[in-house]
């Protein structure tokens, strides 16, 4: 799955969680503390998985900050967190001199390409080379010879197309740099 998200540990903690959370029963008189961050893109469902399982093991507790796919492959690389999320999985170049990690696929979703044209009646066609052409900056204009190829009848605004992207290390940046 090329846009399956990733949830990454370190083998050590990996061991360790199976052990710690798995053994977790209610009234259980160990209290068990995870600490996680990474992607945005599950904080929404990891919310959701932690709550349900925090409800059902009162003596666990799980703490996942989204900060962002890189934030969460570096935290696991400086080994202050328990486990990371990435949107994309880890290279061999990410994983050198890293404790090993297992990773497992937790989610996929779609990364999805909007546009602001409000005065259009119909939506934007863009074919994989003209939208990859936009991304490397070789499509700069919505008056595009390529982009109008791909919207024949459609008037399209005499304005630069303007990308939006962010700054971070976002799994959603890598799906595009690697489209």
């Amino acid at each position: 799955m090329k846009n399956a998200k990733a949830l990454v540990v370190s083998a050590s903690v990996a061991a360790w969680m199976m052990a710690a959370v798995t053994g977790c029963k209610s009234g259980s008189s160990s209290n068990v503390s995870l600490v996680g961050a990474g992607s945005t893109f599950v904080y929404p469902v990891m919310t959701r998985w932690t709550a349900d399982y925090e409800a059902k093991n009162p003596n666990v507790q799980i703490n996942y900050q989204s900060i962002g796919s890189g934030g969460g492959i570096q935290a696991v690389k400086q080994g202050t967190v328990d486990f990371g999320a990435s949107d994309a999985p880890l290279s061999d170049a990410q994983q050198a001199g890293m404790t090993p990690v297992v990773q497992i696929p937790e989610s996929a979703g779609p990364v999805a390409v909007i546009y602001n044209l409000p005065t259009l009646k119909a939506p934007v066609k863009l074919s994989a080379e003209v939208l990859a052409g936009i991304f490397l900056g070789n499509i700069k204009s919505w008056q595009d010879p390529k982009i109008k190829a791909d919207n024949p009848g459609v008037d399209l605004p005499a304005q630069n197309v303007l990308v939006v992207h962010r700054a971070d290390g976002s799994g959603t940046s890598n799906i595009f740099t690697t489209y």
